[in-house]
């Protein structure tokens, strides 16, 4: 077991970049002990600090999961926040994405965090007065063209969410949904080299293959930076939350269009903005 002394003990998965690596971030200047995961553990490797434990994990790995949960239990005997951040997005048409594209997307972003919830669930009840933080998105609200997979898999992560928070507050165990809007990160970059290929010559459509690659960039566009973000979310965690969180620009507007628009509107709206208003 660890001698250092810390605030809180914090389970972060998908800290290379963007809400995750700003999130460790923040943990360690509060005080807090950091159990930071990524895929690529060298994408830690440029953070110094006592308090960070970097931990090489695949979320869709179930050996690498108990794995990074026996190195939490060798330092701790308890997580006070599990934060389920890791994500993937795979953009474009729904019929033109392959089978593999889509699997991936429901494991990362639905399977991976009920499977690091169910493994942290001893340390997590352990804590006596625990939090889990599932990152779900604006898009599992407001469905976009060209992003349908990505946005299925956010909603089916707000539904599990709901259940986790019922199920798990018998045993102290409190399930916040975060919704964020645009935040600052990579997510653009790596859901735009998803287009990359995608879009055939025969594809019906290649005439709007720009819009296609405009939407995967949408996220970046007057973005809340990532800092600010956790920031944000560290507050008001701190401070009796409730069950869905929205931060960031864009994640009170949207749910805001979905809730009042006619879906016909939303309809045109949409598809004048990424284009499909063009295809015959």
């Amino acid at each position: 077991m660890t001698t250092l002394k810390y605030t809180n003990t914090v389970f972060i998965t998908g800290c290379s970049t963007g809400i995750g690596r700003a999130l460790a971030l923040a943990c360690l200047e509060r005080g807090d002990l950091v159990f930071a995961t990524a895929r690529k553990i060298e994408s830690l490797s440029d953070i110094e600090h006592e308090r960070l434990v970097p931990i090489a994990l695949d979320v869709n790995d179930d050996a690498a999961i108990a794995k990074a949960m026996a190195i939490v239990t060798e330092r701790v005997h308890h997580i006070d926040l599990l934060v389920n951040n890791a994500g993937y997005a795979a953009m474009g048409p729904v019929l033109e994405l392959s089978h593999d594209k889509l699997l991936a997307q429901f494991e990362t972003n639905v399977f991976a965090p009920l499977a690091i919830t169910r493994a942290a669930l001893p340390l997590l009840r352990a804590a006596n007065g625990s939090q889990v933080v599932n990152v779900g998105s604006v898009s599992g609200i407001l469905t976009t063209p060209f992003s349908g997979a990505y946005c299925a898999t956010k909603a089916a992560l707000h539904s599990l969410s709901d259940a986790m928070r019922m199920e798990l507050a018998p045993f102290k165990i409190r399930v916040i949904t975060v919704q964020p809007g645009a935040i600052q990160s990579s997510f653009g970059e790596n859901s735009l080299s998803s287009v990359s290929g995608l879009i055939a010559e025969d594809s019906l459509y290649e005439p709007v293959k720009a819009d296609i690659e405009a939407r995967a960039m949408a996220s970046q566009q007057h973005p809340t930076t990532a800092a600010d973000f956790c920031a944000t979310l560290l507050r008001i965690l701190k401070d009796n939350p409730g069950a869905v969180v929205r931060i960031g620009n864009g994640s009170m507007a949207l749910p805001l269009m979905r809730r009042l628009f006619p879906i016909s509107w939303l309809d045109a709206i949409l598809s004048k903005k990424f284009g499909l208003n063009k295809l015959r």
